[in-house]
């Protein structure tokens, strides 16, 4: 039996390519789909691998992004910077690679999901004593044609067009033992970076060397994020194939709850009241009637976060028969729903409240009210106003309607 049939093997992320043809303007294994990057994809369905004892990520060179990334996964994964070439990368990656590892598979980013049965069907034919290097591959199904320049040098002509049934496309994770691995590469020494730019997987490397390598059927999940369109088709696959295991980040993703609330106020028939609005005091315009003073926009967000948290409503916590809260300022019942809403176990993203009304003229002041309420909950507030073009009681200047959006997200332990 191989050591190979017990949980004794290494994974060499390369994760160091730029991918200038993707064209994202960041190193390619940072790319995000789904919410997370091709690097992070990878390895979240290797880690599920009982075989797999350590996952090194091959960074890029002079570039920490990734590595700080890859932080979350604790000492499950290592990282180290890669090189020029792929073929530098996979060396530095053997570099540190643990001298205990019977077998070794590289691996690249961009095919980040490659499911976890694909990785374990190569190292089942790594447990064959016979069997010291092993690919993936699909059937090639397109017409493949072999080129050459015609005599002028100035068009392309076939040269010959192998048949489809010898052709295969090859995959990665690539598996190797490890010392043929670690062999096979050293024979790369005396090779310059342009010799090593034109080395584009193990396979060959291994082959040069000598050694035979098997062919294991491929899986087209495997595919290969190379240009813009490919991303299309990576979300679709992150939508529909789980990770093997969730990683940190998805054992605590929250979900936010999203709240609206609505309150309405009428000008108030005595013109010695104080107009308090979004938080300000609006002395040149007569306040509005109700319970506590009127602000229809705190009243608003109110509810809005009270929602959000599933916790009642404003009549619910400020009604007409709780005394306490008569003439309560709209600043102080909006902080006390942010602390009933934090006793309730939630954080505030944001709330946003857009009020109709003929008055307070509020575009000068717009950035104040979003200030004072920010600092009353603590979370972001952020006010607009506008008018029902003469319509309806807020167009007669006989009221004002406020409406609030509030996110909230569950606190988790």
């Amino acid at each position: 039996m191989k050591q190979s049939e017990v949980q004794n093997s290494s994974l060499i992320l390369v994760a160091a390519g730029m991918g200038t043809r993707l064209g994202a303007g960041l190193p390619k294994a940072m790319v995000q789909v789904a919410g997370k990057s091709l690097a992070e994809h990878a390895v979240d369905r290797a880690l599920g691998i009982p075989q797999i004892t350590e996952i090194i990520v091959v960074t890029p060179p002079q570039d920490e992004r990734l590595a700080a990334a890859m932080a979350q996964y604790g000492d499950k994964v290592r990282t180290v910077p890669g090189g020029a070439s792929r073929a530098a990368s996979v060396r530095a990656g053997l570099a540190v690679a643990s001298s205990a590892a019977t077998n070794i598979l590289v691996h690249d980013a961009a095919r980040a999901f490659a499911p976890a049965k694909l990785h374990e069907q190569v190292l089942g034919a790594l447990a064959d004593e016979q069997c010291n290097a092993v690919i993936p591959a699909l059937n090639v199904t397109d017409t493949i044609c072999v080129v050459e320049l015609d005599a002028a040098g100035e068009h392309e002509i076939i040269k010959e067009t192998p048949a489809r049934s010898i052709l295969r496309a090859v995959q990665t994770p690539q598996g190797f033992d490890a010392q043929l691995l670690r062999d096979a590469h050293a024979q790369l020494d005396g090779c310059t970076e342009a010799e090593l730019e034109k080395v584009t997987d193990d396979a060959s490397i291994v082959r040069a060397f000598g050694a035979e390598v098997h062919v294991v059927p491929g899986s087209q999940q495997a595919m290969k994020v190379t240009y813009p369109g490919d991303l299309d088709a990576a979300g679709k696959l992150a939508a529909n194939q789980p990770a093997a295991t969730p990683s940190a980040k998805e054992e605590t993703m929250i979900l936010p709850r999203v709240g609206n609330g609505i309150d309405v106020h009428a000008v108030s028939e005595d013109p010695t009241r104080e107009m308090w609005l979004a938080g300000l005091h609006f002395p040149e315009d007569t306040g509005l009637s109700g319970h506590s003073d009127g602000d229809a926009v705190a009243h608003a967000a109110c509810d809005a976060l009270f929602s959000a948290a599933g916790i009642g409503d404003l009549g619910t916590h400020f009604g007409v028969d709780r005394p306490e809260f008569a003439g309560a300022s709209g600043v102080s019942l909006i902080a006390e729903a942010a602390r009933l809403v934090r006793e309730a176990g939630f954080e505030i993203g944001n709330v946003a409240v857009q009020f109709v009304g003929r008055r307070p003229r509020f575009a000068a002041r717009r950035e104040e009210a979003s200030k004072v309420l920010s600092e009353a909950i603590g979370a972001p507030v952020s006010v607009i106003a506008t008018t029902s073009d003469g319509l309806g009681y807020e167009g007669e200047g006989k009221g004002v309607t406020a409406y609030a959006t509030a996110l909230v997200y569950p606190v988790s332990g």
